[in-house]
């Protein structure tokens, strides 16, 4: 049986075990990145900022090249939705949740030391893990520190214990959650795209509270060699300019129907109508991420697995793609 997230006494808070795939604790008063302006159009382009997330772009303008970067991704890969996280297996990206007393650990960078941010950072070192403790895939760990309002992210993380406890990991961001300061141009994160994972995850709470209210981290299998701010970095495997570059934002057509829609698939549905998916890394096409829990209704989410890629068109950024 899958543990529960341990509840631990004193200062720390509540941190998921390596096995926990939910329940998981709250984030207190910490907001998911920054809103955007108040001022800011409903009409205006998406954001070139990490309070680009939190912006709906129901009414944001059409890119003018939408149709192009639609038939590019369509033929290159599948051409439906599918969601990258699901039950009852740990599939899809846990994470843990800390307090002001979570100990500090030492991170130590294996390949992209230059464009991380130097730890220690408050992981625990029993974290868990993306795809589990065995895995060999991406690995990333995710935390959130909610007495500060950071988030933590590793990508191919393994926990040492001996001599001295720490973490190796290729690359790791401590982002502040109330900012919108992106990375500096060239910079990746613990994604391709130089984002931050946690703030584009499907989470089971926000949904089964019936609304979610932000963008979804979404995978292609051929991207650009660019990337459009917010993004920051790429790992393109073409120049063609209807591939899509990483930071890219689409959205369900207003005029796709949801009728047939039900429970947790018609809220993301709804959420991609008003938010849409942002392009954060290679992977299969049309894949959009969210949190390891074993709440998930298979069933439920399967429904959207019937929504085509040419449901989809792609919103006008703010911010011109910038080539590697």
């Amino acid at each position: 049986m899958v543990a529960l997230a341990a509840l631990l006494v004193g200062t720390v808070l509540l941190a998921a075990t390596a096995s926990a795939v939910g329940p998981y604790p709250g984030l207190g008063s910490c907001h998911v990145s920054p809103d955007p302006p108040a001022s800011l159009s409903p009409r205006a382009p998406s954001l070139p900022t990490e309070a680009a997330w939190n912006q709906d772009v129901s009414k944001a303008p059409r890119d003018p090249r939408s149709n192009s970067y639609i038939s590019y991704i369509d033929s290159h890969g599948g051409d439906r939705l599918h969601p990258d996280f699901g039950s009852p297996r740990p599939y899809g990206f846990p994470y843990s949740v800390v307090g002001a007393g979570q100990p500090k650990l030492p991170i130590h960078y294996t390949a992209y030391g230059e464009e991380s941010d130097p730890g220690p950072f408050p992981v625990p070192a029993g974290a868990p893990v993306e795809g589990g403790n065995r895995s060999d895939g991406d690995r990333h760990v995710l935390v959130v520190d909610r007495s500060a309002c950071r988030l933590y992210e590793l990508y191919r993380a393994f926990y040492v214990a001996k001599p001295r406890p720490h973490w190796n990991a290729d690359s790791g961001t401590s982002w502040d959650l109330s900012s919108a300061a992106r990375r500096p141009d060239g910079w990746t994160s613990a994604d391709a795209a130089g984002l931050p994972i946690f703030p584009g995850l499907v989470r089971y709470d926000e949904v089964a509270a019936g609304h979610l209210d932000h963008a979804i981290r979404v995978t292609f299998e051929s991207t650009r060699e660019a990337w459009v701010h917010p993004a920051s970095h790429c790992a393109g495997d073409t120049s063609d300019p209807n591939a899509p570059p990483m930071g890219l934002r689409l959205r369900l057509k207003a005029g796709y129907g949801l009728g047939r829609f039900r429970g947790a698939a018609r809220t993301i549905a709804l959420a991609m109508k008003r938010y849409g998916l942002i392009v954060a890394d290679n992977g299969s096409n049309w894949f959009f991420s969210g949190s390891s829990d074993r709440r998930w209704d298979d069933e439920d989410l399967n429904q959207l697995k019937r929504i085509p890629g040419s449901a989809f068109e792609v919103v006008k950024s703010a911010a011109t793609p910038h080539s590697c």
